[in-house]
């Protein structure tokens, strides 16, 4: 599936180049604009563009990836250019273009958009919100739990974890939250230190980073950073101690320096929204979630260290699941609620 560029103000030669000339609105291809971080992040959006692939295969529409080398400021350029190319449909994993995506979507009134992680009003646009607090919330459960557990190689016996994020944004301190909030219900007096790399595509800086707090005393550190946070895999490896992976399942990436993953199912959110264009069922103006309760999100298998976990830690984080199943358990929703006070 060849990926196209948009750089500079370069022309986005979509239309001609797939030959949609003479396209009905049901056979019109699909574009899946990729995110700050690129392809390639074994994050968010390779997990999102697996989804992509499938249903494209699937379905028989034809499906191309857009990329740019700065997808923020190009975010009306983008979209526009996307839409003059005729797509029928424009699937945005790019969190900071909701705003433009309101204002372009407009003027295409027969283009069908999404836009991920947040909520956007329109009549051709369909908003997909992932409840990562809840997953998130399991991690830091987990790690809680885990964190004063010497029995636990790499394990020190001060109450302290991290958690590094991209951006200080209410997206991704959405999952911070629920880290944090986890990890305050396992233990009370557990210290949690937060930093943002404001960057998703950089793992010098995640390394530096997390190398930093192990050195301070944590000894697990929360990925929410895309690629950057594949530095907080290999500061992990390279010290002892532990990462948790994020939105797909990176335990395999370093084998036992990776305690979890909180994974985000994009490929299932963005296949069935593809799904759903192609059999005329798109949910335009709609809000479609995935949590828990959809399998939507939650901690990966632990292939390569459950065995290292006692299981009445894990036998409470499985607790904690079901309270958040049955209702019992509300979890703090950042872009809902605001911030809390820990947060702010």
């Amino acid at each position: 599936m060849k990926t196209y560029w948009i750089q500079g103000a370069a022309t986005l030669a979509l239309a001609s180049a797939l030959g949609m000339a003479a396209a009905t609105a049901a056979d019109k291809p699909a574009a899946l604009i990729i995110a700050q971080g690129g392809l390639g992040d074994q994050s968010y959006n390779d997990l999102a563009f697996s989804g992509f692939e499938k249903a494209a295969k699937e379905t028989g529409i034809e499906g191309k990836p857009v990329e740019s080398k700065d997808v923020v400021a190009q975010a009306t350029e983008i979209l526009r250019r996307a839409s003059d190319a005729d797509f029928g449909l424009i699937i945005d994993l790019e969190y900071s273009h909701g705003e433009p995506m309101l204002e372009v979507a407009k003027d295409y009134p027969d283009t069908k958009y999404v836009i991920l992680n947040q909520v956007r009003e329109g009549a051709n646009i369909a908003s997909i919100l992932f409840q990562e607090q809840e997953g998130s919330y399991l991690a830091g459960t987990l790690a809680a739990l885990v964190t004063t557990d010497t029995s636990i190689k790499g394990i020190n016996a001060e109450p302290i974890i991290g958690v590094i994020g991209g951006t200080k944004s209410a997206g991704i301190d959405k999952f911070i939250a629920g880290y944090i909030e986890g990890a305050k219900a396992a233990n009370p007096d557990v210290r949690v230190k937060v930093a943002y790399s404001n960057n998703f595509g950089d793992p010098a800086i995640g390394l530096q980073m997390a190398k930093a707090m192990f050195e301070e005393g944590a000894d697990i550190v929360y990925q929410v950073a895309g690629g950057t946070g594949m530095g907080v895999i290999q500061a992990a490896k390279e010290t002892g101690h532990y990462a948790i992976g994020v939105d797909t399942d990176q335990d395999g990436i370093a084998p036992g320096s990776v305690l979890t993953s909180m994974v985000k199912r994009t490929d299932v959110a963005v296949e069935s929204v593809f799904e759903d264009y192609a059999a005329d069922k798109f949910p335009a103006g709609q809000t479609v979630t995935f949590g828990l309760k959809e399998n939507g999100v939650g901690l990966s298998e632990m292939k390569h260290s459950k065995d290292l976990i006692p299981a009445a830690i894990l036998e409470k984080v499985e607790t904690a699941k079901q309270d958040i199943l049955s209702g019992k358990i509300k979890v703090w929703n950042v872009v809902d609620q605001g911030y809390p006070d820990y947060l702010k």
